[in-house]
């Protein structure tokens, strides 16, 4: 009897699951793998995004609560299970100096304690693979950063008995990957794929504030094919409605380009602990040889 093949994606905020990898997620779905979100915070000082949505004074009042009904559509329409690890959003900072962060939110939080919940989730559902940001974030949000921070340590600890011993059965999950669907060689091939066809580029701004920066390029060890799954990504994405324009330039590049320039959504592997072999085209290469 094999063993069921079981991802667990780790996000900071309702939406980012949407946003990043979610049309990976759909295609494991489909292929009969378990997926199980995890959100960390619930997403009670995001803006309200959407210019149709703004000043309605009961989003604005109940925000939280519509979040979470955004979230339970999105999760309906990419076919996951998702649960809350309870932290309450940060917000982001703005400002120069930056102002303090406010008391008792999520990136505040001792960095040990917050990943116990994790942990207690990563040996109830017991996946074998794990998805999560890089230490920048994906981008320098407070609450994406410490997503990162809690992610590697309970990727640690999950497996350790020693390490909260009341948090259940110890398990071990065998790969962990960086979410880096936002990577420099995307951009570049979907600007010069649209400007060859004659449109519009979103991207132009994007790429010289890339040549300004002076992040490292990141390293995209697999790439997993799913456009095919790209329309369920953006349904999933325009669920969260508070979040996301549909008119935006979320949606400016045609489906059909997207599909035919960069078919896949790309991620870093960051640990390992079966063989595997680089570059890959699925999250569980040398897991599904072992089952």
């Amino acid at each position: 009897m094999t063993e069921q093949l079981r991802l667990m994606a780790v996000h900071a905020h309702p939406d980012d699951e949407s946003s990043k990898g979610a049309a990976m997620m759909a295609k494991y779905v489909s292929e009969g793998v378990e997926v199980l979100v995890a959100t960390c915070t619930g997403g009670e000082r995001g803006s309200i995004l959407n210019p149709k949505l703004q000043g309605d004074p009961y989003i604005e009042k109940h925000i939280h609560e519509v979040r979470a009904k955004e979230m339970a559509e999105a999760r309906e329409i990419l076919g996951v299970r998702q649960e809350w690890l309870g932290f309450v959003d940060s917000g982001l900072p703005e400002g120069d100096p930056l102002p303090p962060l406010p008391e008792g939110c999520f990136a505040l939080k001792d960095v040990d304690e917050a990943a116990e919940p994790l942990v207690r989730l990563i040996r109830a559902f017991r996946p074998q693979v794990v998805t999560t940001y890089d230490e920048n974030g994906g981008y320098p949000h407070p609450d994406h950063i410490m997503t990162h921070k809690i992610s590697m340590v309970a990727f640690e600890a999950a497996g350790d008995a020693d390490r909260y011993p009341d948090a259940g059965e110890p398990w071990q999950p065998q790969k962990l990957y960086y979410n880096q669907g936002f990577n420099r060689a995307r951009t570049v091939a979907l600007h010069e794929g649209l400007l060859a066809r004659g449109l519009d580029s979103p991207y132009a701004e994007w790429l010289e504030r890339w040549e300004e920066s002076s992040m490292p390029e990141r390293q995209l060890t697999t790439r997993v094919p799913c456009a095919e799954f790209f329309p369920t990504r953006d349904k999933a994405l325009i669920a969260h409605a508070t979040q996301i324009d549909p008119d935006g330039g979320w949606f400016r590049v045609p489906m059909d380009v997207q599909q035919e320039i960069w078919p896949t959504e790309d991620f870093e592997l960051a640990r390992s602990l079966v063989d595997t072999s680089l570059p890959e085209s699925d999250l569980f290469a040398g897991i599904r040889e072992n089952r």
